[in-house]
């Protein structure tokens, strides 16, 4: 589709979220064989920050289907798959699958207007992922009848939504947008230091009107920050 007349065309990034799972057999390779291909895989990893921006997460004891996550970003789509195919031709990559996956954009968000403020979530078109211990993923999908509500009821139901948001602090959220990329509408991710107070806030967030129409937000990701090569050494 084409950029309506005279308007700029925005630059966006490309966000992507990855949920790997570890084939057990390779858990029983010699110690060397897991040594060498844990190596191998990082490389391949490090060789790739070149063209888009990686955060690493553990999902050891907070999953049963996958055992970690990358949460990669890029102003390019092809880096997500040269990525991937440089991942599974690694010796790691041959044990690897992939549960979850999910796929999205960044844009302005059109609630925030009224609420702008240094750092808002939704005014930014670059995801800027912070430093927090944890990572909370899902991907979310709005029922039917929500986009036939008007502007103005929608916009009353967010101002809520916010609103509820901005009463915990400790909990950044990054929202990313994947109409017509991926099966969900969207992708978001919260970041804290602080799992009591994501909890309490979704919680809270049940009991908004906005929480009406959600038709999905399911499955949740939740990953613990750790460097690469620890990510990588945890797996066994």
């Amino acid at each position: 589709m084409a950029e309506k007349e005279g308007k700029p065309r925005q630059k966006r990034q490309f966000v992507r979220f990855g949920a790997y799972r570890v084939d057990p057999a390779w858990r029983r390779l010699p110690q060397e064989e897991r040594d060498a291909s844990r190596k191998e895989f990082l490389a391949a990893l490090e060789e790739s920050r070149a063209s888009l921006m990686i955060r690493t997460y553990s999902c050891l004891g907070t999953r049963g289907d996958c055992d970690f996550l990358l949460w990669m970003i890029s102003d390019r789509l092809e880096a997500f798959q040269e990525l991937q195919a440089s991942l599974l031709k690694s010796s790691l990559g041959k044990y690897l699958a992939l549960p979850h996956s999910y796929l999205a954009m960044t844009r302005r968000s059109v609630y925030v207007d009224k609420h702008v403020h240094e750092g808002q979530e939704g005014v930014r078109l670059a995801v800027k992922p912070g430093e927090a211990k944890y990572l909370f993923v899902y991907p979310f999908v709005k029922t039917r009848d929500w986009y036939r509500l008007t502007r103005s009821a929608r916009q009353g139901m967010m101002d809520e939504h916010i609103t509820v948001g901005h009463r915990y602090p400790t909990v950044k959220l990054n929202t990313s947008y994947s109409f017509g990329l991926d099966d969900q509408e969207f992708v978001v991710a919260f970041e804290s230091d602080v799992p009591a107070d994501f909890l309490d806030l979704v919680m809270e967030l049940r009991e908004t009107e906005a929480s009406r129409y959600t038709a999905r937000d399911t499955p949740i990701l939740t990953g613990v920050a750790v460097p690469a090569a620890e990510m990588l050494e945890l797996l066994g």
